[in-house]
């Protein structure tokens, strides 16, 4: 019988994280899932995933934190022993949007914490252990995918220390793609558009508007699903010659036009 695949997804219990968790359990995946509420609240979408026949764990912690990330790659690593996929899904939209010229330091800190800092030390702490796996067993696989936006190089004014920390996000996609090449350990990047989930949700007429009016080339609003499905392509291993590569799923909004 064969093994299968551990994948472990941050902010995987809802929105975007939740859609990939689903997709890949679906696939066939076992899973570890990540989230700040109490073990209690997420207790339905647990059941919800497990469904579909694999194993689910909940590694509670804040992604900013040290100690939080090394206590969730160590109950990975106690209840299934391997690690084949890490998904860096997980991320914050600035409390309160503000203009560059008036944003504070406390908010610039606060995202870059979460969104930058946290996904590049847990990439470092996965990447080692899946190095470590591959020295034991020469059929061992595995990849890292890190969730971004175009926010990576569309300009917002009005949350810029968000387009800073994904911005980061790819170049850390590049930085750890180069790195682990070596080890024939594929980091990919996967950059949504305007997506349905509750970071949009305060924005959905304005965006509503936007998309009626031409602003992507697919006049519809992103859902979890769309980005899943480039993420279950990647972690089942269809692009293994794409290392360090970005995977649009923006509907075109992107594109240049005239």
């Amino acid at each position: 019988m064969q093994k299968k695949k551990i994948a472990f997804i941050t902010g995987g219990t809802r929105g975007i994280g939740f859609g990939i968790a689903l997709e890949l359990a679906k696939a066939g995946f076992d899973l570890a899932i990540n989230g700040v509420r109490a073990e209690e609240v997420v207790q339905e979408v647990i059941r919800e995933l497990e469904t579909h026949g694999g194993r689910v764990i909940y590694c509670r912690g804040d992604i900013a934190s040290k100690e939080d990330r090394n206590a969730m790659i160590e109950k990975i690593k106690a209840h299934y022993g391997c690690l084949n996929v890490l998904v860096n899904n997980a991320g914050v939209a600035p409390k309160e949007r503000k203009d560059i010229l008036e944003a504070s330091e406390e908010s610039f800190e606060y995202l870059l914490s979460t969104n930058l800092q946290g996904p590049y030390f847990l990439t470092q702490a996965a990447a080692n252990w899946m190095i470590a796996q591959q020295g034991e067993d020469k059929n061992f696989k595995a990849c890292i995918i890190n969730v971004s936006s175009i926010s990576a190089t569309v300009a917002s004014v009005n949350r810029g220390e968000y387009c800073i920390a994904k911005a980061g996000l790819s170049m850390a996609t590049q930085l750890f793609a180069s790195r682990l090449g070596e080890f024939n350990i594929p980091v990919y990047e996967v950059r949504p558009g305007i997506i349905h989930t509750d970071m949009t949700a305060g924005v959905t007429e304005k965006y509503d508007k936007l998309i009626a009016d031409g602003l992507c080339v697919q006049k519809r609003w992103g859902e979890a699903s769309d980005v899943a499905k480039a993420v279950h392509a990647l972690a089942t291993g269809y692009f293994p010659y794409s290392t360090g590569q970005v995977i649009m799923v923006d509907g075109g909004l992107t594109l240049s036009r005239l």
